[in-house]
């Protein structure tokens, strides 16, 4: 299958074009970034063009969308989704969600020297002096995704053999072992994704509830009377 590949789960906006096949590795055929992005929504597109023209495909030629559903900030993730969905909807191919730090996990557990990822610790930022978390087990999650203070991890988030986070971020994480910087890439993203399950509606994980709130209602001034119409 050549699948189409995006996350918007951290500022840094990831597009790419792979080849998944059963029981073989995932083959990237383009791997575009733009780091540090606060435009998904101008960007995401364009660079959706420029991974198929590096991929020498047309969006016909594609078998599915796989999408990062986050954890991340409401906007990110809402661009990154309903783009995927709406691609996928135009299309008529499946698309196909994937929690982010999944993702992040199998980005590590890839570009690690010696294969090893026996107690692993993935954090984003979550902003607000917290972090997006989670913790796996030989790749399998065992804790989160829970958003903490990164001095506040306790638990499953301590004592890891790998933690795995921006390098602003690992500094203050309360967890003892080797720090490194992977990112998620399509590839981790498409590995992470089960092509075989039923179709289900793409689910963000926001974790907080957005910073928009409806306005609260004003008392009308006295001076304006009342109208019946």
């Amino acid at each position: 299958m050549n699948v189409l590949a995006i996350d918007t789960s951290t500022t840094k906006l990831v597009v790419g074009v792979c080849a998944v096949e059963t029981g073989a590795p995932v083959a990237t055929l383009a791997d575009l970034s733009v780091e540090d992005s606060r435009h998904h929504n101008e960007l995401l597109t364009p660079l959706v063009i420029d991974a198929l023209a590096a991929a020498g495909l047309s969006f016909s030629a594609l078998d599915a969308v796989v999408v990062g559903e986050g954890p991340g900030p409401f906007t990110g993730l809402r661009v990154g989704m309903a783009s995927a969905q709406a691609f996928a909807d135009a299309l008529s191919v499946p698309v196909v969600g994937v929690m982010s730090l999944d993702a992040l996990a199998c980005a590590q557990v890839s570009a690690h020297s010696d294969g090893s990822h026996s107690h692993v610790v993935v954090a984003t930022d979550a902003r607000r002096h917290e972090v997006y978390v989670a913790a796996y087990e030989d790749g399998v999650r065992v804790a989160g995704p829970d958003v903490v203070k990164p001095e506040a991890l306790t638990g499953p988030y301590a004592e890891a053999d790998i933690v795995c986070a921006p390098p602003q971020l690992a500094e203050n994480m309360a967890t003892v072992g080797e720090r490194t910087t992977a990112q998620i890439t399509p590839a981790s993203l498409c590995a992470v994704a089960d092509f075989e399950a039923a179709p289900r509606p793409l689910r963000p994980h926001y974790l907080r509830r957005p910073d928009a709130v409806p306005p609260k209602d004003k008392p009308r001034s006295k001076a304006i009377p009342d109208v019946e119409i």
